[in-house]
């Protein structure tokens, strides 16, 4: 894919329905971010409204984190950009190669051993077993895993079964990543490994991503962040300095 390729998500009118899409390239809005929200509004059915009018872009080759206190909207964001939830105002510009990790990988990790389960998210890619293999390997290479290739998905700790999630995303060739609280379950040294190895990767392999967290320690690692507050961005830029901002709020 070219780095100019996007997938546009325009709002739906109802709930609960597939939004269409069409593949664009930079003529239409210059240089384009990795990621675009614009305007985005979304609200549950009979409930209360989770996002206002909500605008963000992430850099190509960047890694971004999005804060905000519980309740803010920062998971609802996460997940109409993967496409798991429909927004009924705005629009989503983002690659169609976007890998999407939970804060609990017990949700998404599927099959019986590491390696395993890396393949199972390339069924259907139509590859040769070769492929797959080479693919899998590489993945689980890049998370610092390929000795863990055959070890039971229940033998490894919470920041293995994370970087697992992540490999499989790395082994569908996914340009961006989207985390969802990935640490928010993990002892505080794994939390710092993990969002450092996350960090290496955006780096080496010239990945985009964003990164919703509510620990303030990890903004260290970040390009940029993003504060959200009932479901409007209020303040952007040098995490140093929202990490300041969030630090004399909570004091």
């Amino acid at each position: 894919m070219s780095d100019s390729a996007f997938t546009a998500r325009p709002a739906s009118d109802g709930f609960n329905q597939q939004p269409s899409q069409a593949i664009g390239s930079s003529e239409l809005i210059g240089e384009d971010p990795a990621i675009q929200v614009q305007h985005l509004g979304f609200r549950w059915y009979k409930g209360e409204t989770v996002l206002d009018d909500c605008c963000l872009e992430v850099p190509r080759g960047e890694f971004w984190m999005l804060l905000g206190s519980n309740g803010s909207g920062k998971s609802t964001l996460l997940k109409l950009m993967a496409n798991l939830l429909q927004p009924q105002s705005g629009s989503i510009h983002i690659s169609p190669h976007t890998g999407f990790v939970f804060q609990n990988p017990d949700h998404q990790l599927v099959m019986p051993t590491a390696g395993a389960d890396v393949a199972f998210g390339l069924v259907a890619e139509k590859l040769t077993p070769s492929q797959v293999r080479c693919r899998v390997e590489e993945a689980l290479d890049a998370v610092n895993l390929l000795p863990l290739l055959r070890r039971p998905i229940y033998a490894l700790s919470g920041g293995q079964k994370q970087r697992v999630a992540i490999a499989g995303a790395i082994a569908r060739h996914c340009d961006v990543l989207l985390l969802d609280e990935p640490t928010a379950l993990l002892d505080p040294d794994s939390q710092l490994d993990l969002v450092a190895q996350v960090q290496r990767l955006i780096k080496s392999r010239g990945l985009t991503a964003l990164w919703v967290t509510h620990r303030l320690d990890e903004l260290d690692y970040c390009d940029g962040a993003f504060l959200l507050e009932k479901g409007t961005v209020v303040d952007r830029g040098d995490p140093q300095r929202l990490k300041q901002r969030l630090m004399q709020m909570s004091i």
